[in-house]
């Protein structure tokens, strides 16, 4: 790593790279992930990746969208998604994302709970690894990024409500690697609760220095909880997710009599009420999902993942039910951004899960994940791009300067307190 780059963006997950990936050319960009690059939760996403398939399909999708999000969202960052999402998809496929396809040829469309339509594209049961995988392909090969495994960012060169760079630690060592723009697109905060779908590093740490800083975060209290992971003897850690398209193709969700219960195709918020409702009403610590209904050909096809996952903890998806509960899934809240991922600090950009422009509401709807990502990142490159004007070198000087490097000394322990700092926020937010 060298100590000066043009863009620095946090995370490498497909916000972070689709945002490298739009960068001009002759701008170095720095890409660092807190583990290795394949460590983001892009690369867990199962189910797939909306779009807007037809012009009929809009009003049906804007709604889905604002109904899940319980109309809080912000409709102008809706229709945004919306309206770029065929192009993004066609973007994909030219980068080489590998689609299901239908026997005529066609993208074959999927559905999942709080859609009326069928109107999400994937590939089997790992969309975000094949989406991830095929980015970062891309931005390996561009001259001008440079991707670090292994930094972690403590926190970022401020001053004057203008970011400067950041504060990273890498191989014991502290080191402040200045930038005309930064990106935070470090994902989401799921390491912060005893059971999530996320990987464990991922723990808002931009989040907490946006809070330290002085810089707008937005409902940070609007955690969402996924219905559906599988169900173990493990208290703690990364669940494994039952993607919400098994339901969409059929499947449903039984008692502990193996009664049917609840219309499985509802907002996820609404099914997770559902299912702890029912928990605590026959006193189990999960309830059933049977995937008999859909057909051996098509699970196979399309949930491969899922069969062998569940295999492995002894589970015959196809002549069974298997075990799921509920579990931290996705944080709709985050640094508070524009439609081109402006954060309320100068120079300092927000992508992806770590942000909030408003798209989600207070509950996201099923594969708008994958889209949004993408679809905010590409604008904030564009954006840095077109708006383009170096920092005052003196200026991030003085910022570096003011800098107590103390605290970075013991980056375990400034973890821990970021940690406490997302928890009390959300503590407070749900009080007010």
């Amino acid at each position: 790593m060298k100590n000066f780059y043009d863009v620095i963006i946090v995370g490498s997950g497909v916000a972070g790279l689709n945002c490298a990936l739009n960068l001009p050319q002759d701008k170095r960009a720095l890409i660092i992930c807190k583990g290795l690059p394949d460590e983001s939760d892009s690369y867990l996403a199962q189910g797939g990746i909306c779009c807007l398939m037809d012009e009929s399909d809009y009003n049906s999708y804007f709604n889905d969208t604002m109904a899940a999000g319980h109309g809080e969202n912000d409709p102008a960052a809706v229709e945004c998604m919306i309206r770029s999402s065929k192009r993004t998809i066609e973007k994909l496929i030219g980068l080489g994302v590998q689609f299901n396809r239908d026997a005529n040829g066609n993208l074959a469309v999927t559905r999942e709970g709080g859609h009326s339509a069928n109107r999400i594209c994937y590939h089997e049961d790992t969309t975000g690894k094949e989406i991830t995988t095929r980015l970062m392909e891309r931005v390996t090969a561009l001259p001008n990024v440079e991707i670090c495994p292994d930094v972690c960012m403590l926190d970022i060169i401020s001053r004057g409500n203008c970011c400067y760079g950041i504060v990273a630690r890498a191989a014991g060592k502290t080191s402040l690697i200045f930038a005309d723009y930064t990106v935070f697109a470090c994902g989401g905060i799921g390491g912060v609760f005893k059971r999530s779908t996320n990987f464990r590093l991922l723990t808002g740490d931009g989040v907490a220095i946006a809070l330290k800083r002085g810089v707008k975060v937005k409902n940070v209290n609007y955690v969402q909880v996924h219905p559906t992971t599988l169900y173990t003897s493990a208290t703690e850690g990364r669940c494994f997710l039952i993607s919400e398209s098994v339901r969409g193709e059929g499947a449903v969700l039984r008692d502990k009599n193996f009664c049917r219960f609840t219309d499985e195709l509802q907002p996820r918020d609404v099914v997770t009420a559902a299912i702890y409702r029912k928990m605590e009403e026959d006193g189990t610590d999960f309830v059933w999902l049977d995937m008999r209904g859909i057909g051996r050909e098509e699970i196979l096809a399309h949930f491969p993942q899922i069969v062998a996952k569940c295999g492995e903890e002894g589970y015959d998806v196809f002549t069974e039910c298997i075990p799921v509960v509920p579990a931290q899934h996705y944080f709709m809240g985050g640094v508070q951004s524009d439609l081109n991922g402006r954060t309320t600090m100068s120079r300092l950009y927000a992508v992806g899960e770590t942000a909030c422009n408003g798209v989600h509401g207070k509950n996201r709807l099923a594969s708008n994940s994958l889209l949004e990502s993408i679809i905010f990142a590409g604008r904030a490159a564009e954006d840095i791009a077109a708006n383009y004007v170096p920092a005052d070198r003196a200026e991030s000087k003085t910022a570096a300067d003011m800098l107590d490097l103390t605290p970075y000394e013991q980056p375990e322990k400034l973890m821990e307190e970021y940690k406490r700092t997302i928890l009390k926020a959300i503590e407070e937010a749900n009080r007010e």
